[in-house]
This record gives structure tokens, C-alpha cells and sequence, in this order.
């Protein structure tokens, strides 16, 4: 009896599977559902859910006398952080934001040369030593960079060390503004050259062969071909660096100074400290915010497919 059960079975699991593989071969979309759906789903809970949870948490309130959480909706932490009385976050957010941007921009001024060189100029073994050189950084740990900068930038560091080589005077870069400047820009510069350098090497040459063939200049060439084709890219390299510094609370603490506290360090503070965590949540909800609009902004400059 069980052996006539498992005969019967066994050509009708062959069946089914043949028309499971018939259904999957007919129609290539439920294939790729089936594959994106358990990624995509983790996703949707762990990420999204960890932000739907920190803009809920952000209209929150704090018991002032027990100290623990009221669950009544409010926007009075959005109200105090863009209060006169906490002119200091303003101040904060304004600092984020603006070493966030120049270091974007040191970044690409930094990498479009160097990408430019390696998809247009460098043979095959100079690309990849490039490569290499450009990598070589990420493979360290990010804690191993930032203490070697504070080295180079200490006061008997290498750049004063150099600097009394030439006679001149000591730079007091360490604990600076500039000393974040100068450190995140060589942190996050791989990021930065790796989609110019993708940009750059998808121009094809019958596009400059063609500007030189009508008498283009190499600047009107660079102006007119090179950077529009290449922007997507730039754009693309940027949203790392933005978000990448926009969003680091390690550096500012280390590298920087006393007066150079990021959103992360206002975060952490009052999360760590004070532990008023629906205000922190509001803190917190102003680099997502800016982040937003800026990924909506290099979409419609194409940087997604520069990817």
C-alpha cells in the first residue's frame, strides 16, 4: 500500500514541477518576484520601518517629571529645535551641511582629473594600479584613517614637521573645521572616484573624434561633451559624499574641535545624555529630510543611471 502511494506521488510531483517551470518560463516576471521579494522585504522591515519608527518617535514627548515617554502626538520638538533658545542647532545643522558641500565639491574636484586619466589616458597596467591605489584606503579600517590624520595633523605632526622643513610657521589645523574639511575629503574621495571614472570611460571616442574634427577646442570639447556626459556620474559620486559626511558623528568627535559638533554628535548627545529621545528623533529626521531632496535632485540630473 505505501509503496503503490509513493508511485502515484512520484508523477505527480514531476507534473507539478513541470508546470511550475512552464508557469516560470511563460512569464519571467514571477521569477524575479519570487528572488526580490525576501531581500526587498527585509529591507522594507529593517530600514524603512527603522525610519517610520524614528519620524513616529519624533512627535513624541518626555514626561519631564518621570522622564518616560508620552505618546502624544506633537510637533513642540520640531518647535524647540527651530526655537532662538536652540540657535546652537541651527548653528549645527548649518556647519553639517555646509562641510557636507565642500567636501562634496573638493571630492569632485579631486576625482574628475584622476578619472578622467584612468578612462581616457592610462594604459592597461597604470589603470589598474590606479585602481589599486584608489582601493588600497578602503581595505584599512575607518578608525586606522582617522587616528593616522590626527597624527599628520597634530601639532608635531608631518604637516608642521614639513612645514619647518620650508620656514614656515605651524599650522593649527588639528581640532579645526579644516581639519574635518581636509579628512573627509580623503575618506570619501574613493566613492567619489570610482562613478566619474564609470561616466567617463562610457563616452565613446567617435563623440571627441567628431568635436575635433570640427575644429572644437580642448576646453569647448571638455565644456560642451565631456562634462554633460560626465555630470551623471559626478551627481552620483555626490550623493555618497553628501550623505556620507552628512551623516558622520565619528569624525567630527575625533578630528574635530570643541565648536565642530555634526547633527550626529547633537543626536547622540541628547539620546546618550539627556536621553530625550523624541527630540533626538527630531534631530535626526533634518539629514534624512535634506537627503531626500537632494536624491530627488540628482534624479532629475540623471545620476541614478550613472549606477
Amino acid at each position: 500500500m505505501a509503496v503503490d502511494v509513493v508511485r502515484a506521488a512520484g508523477p505527480r510531483t514531476r507534473r507539478a514541477r513541470l508546470r511550475l517551470s512552464a508557469t516560470l518560463w511563460r512569464h519571467p516576471w514571477l521569477k524575479l518576484s519570487a528572488l526580490l521579494t525576501p531581500p526587498m522585504g527585509a529591507f522594507l522591515i529593517v530600514y524603512v520601518g527603522a525610519l517610520a519608527v524614528l519620524f513616529v518617535s519624533s512627535f513624541w514627548t518626555v514626561d519631564s517629571f518621570t522622564g518616560k515617554l508620552v505618546h502624544h502626538w506633537t510637533v513642540s520638538n520640531y518647535r524647540e529645535l527651530l526655537s532662538p533658545s536652540q540657535t546652537p542647532f541651527l548653528r549645527i545643522a548649518g556647519r553639517t551641511i555646509g562641510i557636507a558641500a565642500a567636501v562634496t565639491l573638493t571630492d569632485a574636484l579631486l576625482a574628475f582629473p584622476l578619472g578622467y586619466f584612468m578612462a581616457r589616458i592610462a594604459g592597461r597596467r597604470g589603470r589598474a594600479a590606479l585602481f589599486v591605489m584608489v582601493l588600497l584606503p578602503l581595505w584599512s579600517s575607518y578608525l586606522v584613517r582617522i587616528y593616522a590624520w590626527r597624527t599628520i595633523l597634530a601639532h608635531d605632526g608631518a604637516i608642521n614637521w614639513a612645514l619647518n622643513g620650508l620656514g614656515l610657521h605651524d599650522q593649527n589645523i588639528a581640532y579645526t573645521n579644516w581639519a574635518m574639511w581636509i579628512v573627509f575629503s580623503y575618506v570619501w574621495l574613493p566613492f567619489m572616484v570610482l562613478p566619474v571614472y564609470a561616466a567617463l570611460e562610457r563616452i565613446p571616442d567617435s563623440y571627441l573624434e567628431a568635436s575635433a574634427d570640427m575644429g572644437a577646442s580642448g576646453l569647448r570639447t571638455l565644456r560642451s561633451i565631456i562634462l554633460p556626459l560626465a555630470l551623471p556620474g559626478i551627481v552620483a559620486g555626490s550623493i555618497f559624499t553628501f550623505s556620507l559626511t552628512l551623516g558622520d558623528y565619528i569624525t567630527p568627535e575625533l578630528v574635530g574641535g570643541p565648536s565642530s559638533s555634526f547633527i550626529g554628535n547633537f543626536v547622540y548627545s541628547w539620546i546618550g545624555i539627556n536621553a530625550n529621545i523624541p527630540l533626538a528623533s527630531a534631530a535626526a529626521a533634518v539629514p534624512v529630510l535634506v537627503m531626500g531632496v537632494y536624491l530627488l535632485i540628482a534624479r532629475r540630473l540623471g545620476a541614478f543611471e550613472a549606477f
